[in-house]
């Protein structure tokens, strides 16, 4: 009789086909390789596995993630990479059954992403800005304040992902680009347009690289990222970003926890919704496969639309 296979090694299987069919990135499948192992643990106290997990040990689990103080989102997250991996095993034939199918999820609001004012980034854009043109600073803190100056503008003219942003190619600053090309989830491409303010942003960063290395008299080749890194990557990584940003944020006198870049990214898609930007529009920019996913700013559209028929009705109040 054939071995049934453990936990871990269908969490391979199933993290595999994630990746090979669905396109899945690194960070996506290192979070359910996080979270499945949480609950294959959870099921080994029981001496269960996934292969002989029943509905009900789903529900004692979540009840323990209660337990832990999990949010409800966290614990959604959970049941739904859960869901994904017993959906998987029925139809690899693995499992007869899918005890997930039947189970409800905690109930939990959507909550409104947090979103800087337009005047909280302009504010952050001109301290940024500030520091990459001060006098008195060395080259390598120009090269580092240009960089961090350069990630704000092409982000918050983009919406672009955190990931997507610090692995842009070099080629993504051409002095004639308008349009960059952005590979975003699941290996998707989209074309994203550039602003004055982004172009510029670049060439002023990639003037103080070459300062920089005409000082140092280094004229060796270049990395082939736009903002390269000595780490494994070989590009910035987001966690570094996140840390600047947030420094930049406490010395501009905004409150660090506030600021990050996936809120600004929501501050991209909000201010164009503000202005009239059309829902389908944003959705393409900022690489939302459903629409559902982009209607978390439907708030800022219902404001505006209030505010038109407030001013522009003929009987509306004066």
């Amino acid at each position: 009789m054939r071995a049934k296979p453990s936990d871990a090694k269908l969490i391979d299987l199933f993290l595999d086909m994630l990746a090979a069919e669905q396109g899945a990135g690194n960070n996506t499948l290192d979070a359910y390789r996080r979270d499945l192992a949480d609950f294959s643990g959870y099921l080994a106290a029981s001496k269960r596995s996934f292969i002989s997990a029943k509905t009900q040990s789903l529900r004692d689990y979540l009840t323990v993630l209660e337990r832990r103080g999990f949010e409800a989102s966290s614990a959604a997250r959970r049941l739904s990479a859960i869901r994904h991996l017993f959906r998987f095993l029925l139809n690899e034939r693995i499992r007869p059954d899918d005890p997930a199918a039947i189970l409800s999820g905690p109930k939990r609001g959507r909550g409104l992403p947090k979103v800087l004012s337009i005047a909280e980034v302009d504010r952050l854009l001109a301290h940024a800005k500030g520091l990459a043109t001060a006098a008195e600073a060395s080259s390598h803190e120009l090269v580092r304040a240009a960089r961090l100056h350069c990630l704000l503008e092409v982000l918050y003219a983009t919406g672009l992902r955190v990931s997507e942003l610090v692995s842009l190619p070099l080629s993504a600053a051409r002095s004639d680009a308008r349009m960059i090309v952005v590979r975003g989830k699941g290996n998707k491409e989209r074309l994203v347009p550039l602003n004055e303010a982004s172009r510029r942003a670049m060439a002023d960063y990639l003037a103080a690289i070459d300062a920089l290395r005409a000082r140092k008299k280094n004229n060796g080749a270049g990395s082939k990222w736009l903002f390269p890194s000595f780490g494994e990557s070989g590009h910035l990584t987001r966690q570094h970003f996140a840390r600047d940003l947030k420094e930049l944020a406490a010395s501009a006198g905004l409150a660090p926890r506030l600021v990050s870049p996936h809120v600004l990214r929501h501050a991209f898609a909000s201010h164009l919704l503000h202005n009239g930007a059309d829902l389908r529009i944003v959705q393409t920019l900022l690489g939302h496969t459903d629409i559902s996913t982009t209607q978390i700013y439907t708030h800022v559209v219902e404001e505006r639309l209030k505010s038109l028929v407030r001013d522009l009705h003929p009987l509306a109040d004066k």
